[in-house]
């Protein structure tokens, strides 16, 4: 009773301090992007809060439990990824000072198609791993404390939907403060508390230093370099992240958070996949998706391992308002308002954003019915994303002004090219690596050389472009 009077309190703290927050929110550009004046500390948290998820967490110490610890230098890949958008994309931001979204700054470079196209694949990038987020949320409920995972994700759920639908981004970075913090304080203390459990510090330190714990499935060369080459690809410059680099005050606050968050990522990822190792360690027989669950009930006493329960939803609640709102905007600003389904009234946007993150997220609450959370998700949904926006949209960062047809014929040959690999290698081996992954990789190379030989022999860049309405 004590864990779950624990978890229950801080849901409705959550819902408090989002509702709390949300009512300051007066304008279409505070709901967006929370009047552009964060420092560099809440880019670093709000930041750091959306990218860690489920498959951060949960899917790191699965895989860990499975491959050892070769699988946290992986996805070190996304460390590092993160790092470098910090030092050689985040000062570049002072151009997009008046922008909203990723659509805006291809609009700038590729014309409204390509915006329009953005935010189409803004919304498949992010809406399955919504749904895969709440599903974990179900989960966690089920696993620690017994009621159907349909509940648990109802009820989590409802309480990120009223505040992301109140306050915007306001809201969500308020929140984002009070998942970091715990979360951040207590996933070291699962760990701290597992060491003794495996008989202290030195089997620990035999274990992490093998490349595979013993009974394990060893990775492959190949297939680490590919993985580590998807977490470095997969998720650079989707919505939710870029969002957080035009919410900055300065354009230094948001390098400096964007690089803490990098740095951050390094430690948590480190944490999590010695939590899996453990997991190995006190069990090898149980199933690999509870490593997590199974450290936290084996070794949390009554009421820490309330608060673990709450920071393991305070993980997955996080990074499901940063894409949840990341989704809204991207429906409204770079698809509705283009195609004139919207007017651009200052007057009603509001309201109708609003309305919109509410439906959008009925909509992902019925698509976690049918989600499982695992790392797998965020693997298959770079698809919808990397192959065909990233090299254009770094592109546009970098200044570079085109025809749209550079950035359509480039995106039609990704998407084809990353389509044939996976058919042609749709009986690939499916316990670590499925062809998706280097799908992917396939579809950003050939994407890449497709943009840069149309833009250089084929079009004629265009010297300027009209603003972006906002």
């Amino acid at each position: 009773m004590t864990d779950i009077t624990i978890v229950f309190a801080y849901l409705l703290l959550t819902l408090i301090v989002g509702i709390w927050v949300g009512n300051s929110v007066g304008s279409s550009e505070d709901y967006k992007t929370g009047g552009r004046q964060y420092p560099a500390w809440i880019i670093f948290i709000t930041l750091s809060a959306s990218f860690i998820g489920g498959g951060f967490t949960f899917g790191l110490a699965e895989k860990t439990f499975l491959y050892g610890s070769v699988y946290i230098i992986a996805i070190f890949g996304f460390s590092l990824k993160e790092i470098l958008v910090a030092l050689l994309i985040a000062p570049r931001m002072q151009s997009f000072k008046t922008v909203f979204t990723v659509g805006d700054i291809m609009e700038k470079a590729f014309g409204v198609r390509a915006k329009v196209i953005t935010g189409f694949a803004s919304i498949l990038v992010c809406i399955g791993i919504i749904g895969a987020q709440i599903s974990a949320c179900g989960s966690i409920i089920h696993t620690f404390f017994g009621p159907p995972p349909a509940i648990g994700a109802l009820l989590a759920a409802s309480i990120v939907i009223i505040y992301a639908t109140l306050g915007g981004m306001k809201s969500v970075v308020a929140v984002d403060i009070l998942h970091f913090s715990i979360f951040t304080l207590i996933i070291p203390i699962i760990l701290f508390l597992g060491l003794p459990k495996i008989g202290g510090i030195i089997p620990f330190y035999q274990a992490i230093t093998t490349i595979h714990p013993e009974t394990s499935i060893a990775i492959e060369l190949k297939n680490f370099i590919i993985l580590f080459i998807s977490f470095f690809l997969g998720e650079t410059l989707i919505p939710p992240y870029v969002q957080r680099l035009l919410i900055g005050k300065t354009t230094e606050a948001t390098k400096r958070g964007t690089l803490w968050s990098g740095l951050f990522s390094i430690y948590f990822f480190f944490i999590v996949g010695c939590i899996g190792i453990v997991a190995f360690m006190l069990d090898p027989h149980i199933l690999p998706s509870s490593a997590l669950p199974h450290v936290i009930q084996t070794v949390m006493p009554i009421g820490l391992k309330g608060l673990a329960v709450a920071a393991l939803l305070a993980i997955i609640m996080s990074s499901v308002d940063s894409f949840l709102n990341s989704i809204t905007i991207a429906f409204s600003h770079d698809i509705l308002q283009p195609l004139g389904i919207i007017a651009k009234s200052k007057n009603k946007e509001l309201l109708l954003t609003r309305l919109m993150t509410l439906m959008i997220g009925i909509v992902a609450i019925i698509i976690s019915l049918k989600s499982v959370a695992s790392i797998d998700i965020l693997l298959y949904s770079y698809q919808f994303w990397t192959p065909f926006i990233l090299t254009p949209f770094i592109a546009a960062i970098l200044g570079i002004r085109s025809s749209d047809k550079a950035f359509l014929i480039s995106a039609i040959i990704g998407i084809t090219a990353t389509g044939l690999w996976n058919f042609i290698n749709s009986t690939h081996q499916q316990t670590l690596l499925d062809g998706a992954l280097e799908g992917t990789i396939f579809g950003v190379v050939v994407n890449s050389v497709a943009f840069i030989i149309y833009h250089r022999y084929f079009s004629e860049p265009v010297i300027s472009r009209e603003e972006p309405s906002i």
